[in-house]
Formats: structure tokens, sequence, C-alpha cells
């Protein structure tokens, strides 16, 4: 079986609050792009995790990927499987890819050995590998508090807009993004600054890394004001970074502006 994990965006992000469990509780609203891996999952006599594309950090043994099946065949002892992940999604860019990979391999693995799991019950294995990869089972735009883990519904339709993502090859931790954030509720809710029209979120919509990580990187800065002089309605940094992105009204005409870059376009 063949699946396409994709990435998201991050419209508007805000750092609300220090919790108790040192994690943190934010607003933002999660939304899926079609930059995509490839993950591939057939039978085999033992287990087996292989990978391409993109060097991925780590060992095998801690890829969410992995993980993933060994959550399911702790409960359902699975059968042996062989996993192939392509991977073309850039790693610490704010985009989700890791969580993504993880949350179709729980897909997967439910669609081959028919376990009947819920959507629900799939969440549940997810948010035990990530607080983003629960968005990816559903994977529709969604409001996110919380951990960022907790998701409400939102009518939010960028269908007809043209997204460009842009990697500058810079990977940021987000232990290094939480360092210099400063948690604070905002007079109006992210949710309420969404519901109006995109022309107005270049003044209103706020990613609260971008102030903590925009002196220390000039070059993320740099590429969203070049994302507005492209013609750009909207442009910010994804999650907690590095990937800026632009929303376009028409396909924005690039030419060297980006060539030293990973970049993806397309229509939301």
């Amino acid at each position: 079986m063949l699946s396409f994990p994709n990435a998201k965006i991050n419209l508007g992000l805000l750092i609300t609050e220090k919790r108790p469990d040192s994690f943190h509780n934010l607003q933002s609203c999660f939304y899926p792009v079609g930059w995509t891996d490839a993950l591939e999952l057939i039978p085999a006599d033992t287990f087996q995790f292989t990978s391409s594309g993109l060097p991925i950090p780590g060992d095998d043994g801690t890829n969410l990927c992995v993980r993933a099946y060994e959550s399911l065949q702790t409960d359902f002892d699975l059968p042996p499987v062989q996993m192939h992940l392509h991977k073309l999604v850039p790693i610490g860019a704010g985009l989700g890819g890791g969580s993504a990979d993880a949350a179709f391999a729980l897909r997967l693995i439910n669609d081959q050995f028919n376990l009947g799991l819920s959507s629900s019950q799939l969440q549940a294995y997810a948010r035990r590998l990530g607080s983003d990869c629960a968005f990816f089972i559903e994977n529709r735009p969604v409001y996110c508090v919380e951990k960022g883990d907790v998701f409400e519904e939102i009518a939010l339709d960028l269908s007809g807009y043209y997204l460009l993502l842009v990697y500058p090859n810079l990977a940021i931790s987000t232990a290094e993004a939480y360092a210099n954030v400063r948690p604070k509720l905002p007079a109006q809710s992210l949710r309420e600054q969404l519901q109006k029209p995109i022309e107005t979120w270049r003044d209103a919509v706020h990613n609260d890394f971008e102030t903590s990580l925009f002196p220390t990187y000039p070059i993320l800065a740099e590429i969203k004001q070049t994302l507005y002089g492209l013609g750009a309605v909207y442009a910010s940094m994804s999650g907690s970074g590095s990937t800026v992105y632009g929303i376009f009204d028409a396909p924005p005409l690039v030419t060297n502006q980006f060539s030293n870059y990973s970049v993806w376009q397309g229509r939301l």
C-alpha cells in the first residue's frame, strides 16, 4: 500500500501561557498543503524500515513511522511489514512532515490489516507520538488549542488561492524556538482574526515565533518581505520555522529569488 503524507502550515500561532507540565498553551490553525513524502507498506517476513530522499537524522529505530508500527503491534500482534519512506518534506521546517509520516503510517497499518480503528482511536495513538500528529488523521483545517493537539471546527476554506513555500535550508529545533518566547493572552482570539477577510491578515494574524526568531535569523524576515514583494496577500513563518510561506491570488512569478532554497508551490 502506498500513501503520500502531506505537510501543513500554521495560519497564525499565538503562545498564550506556560503550562505546569512545561509545555505551552497556544492558538493556531493547521491547514493541509500539497508538499508530500511517499510512504509504502508491504507484508514481509521480518520488520524492516528503509528510507530515501532527504537524510533523516537519528537511528531508524526511533523514527516516528517505526514507533507508529510498534504502538499498534503491541496492541494487535501485527505481522511484520516492510516500510519505506521517501522523504521530500524538509525536516525541522515547521511543516509537520515527521508527524504526517507517523499519522499516515497508522492509517496505512489500520487499512492493511483491517483493524477497524475509528478516527478518534487513531488520533489517540497519534497523540502518543507528537502534539500535532493527530491532525493528520483527518487531515482537514482545524483550529488548535492547548498544546496544539485539541482541535475545534473552523469554517475556513482557502481553495482557489496559491501557496509558495520557501525553506531556507535552516533547521530550527523546537527547543530553540521556544527558548525566547514570551507567552501572553491576546486581546482578540486568533479564531476571530481568521474569520475576517484574508486581506486583513497581514496586520492582524501573527506567528509569535517570528518575534523571537527573526532577530536571530534575519533571512526569515527577508524571505517574508520578498513574498510580499511578489504579491502575496498574506505571508508568515509556519510553526516554529523555518519555512516561510506566501498565499497568493494567482500563481506567483518566481525567477531566481529563492534559487538556493527548497521551494514548493501549488494550489491550496
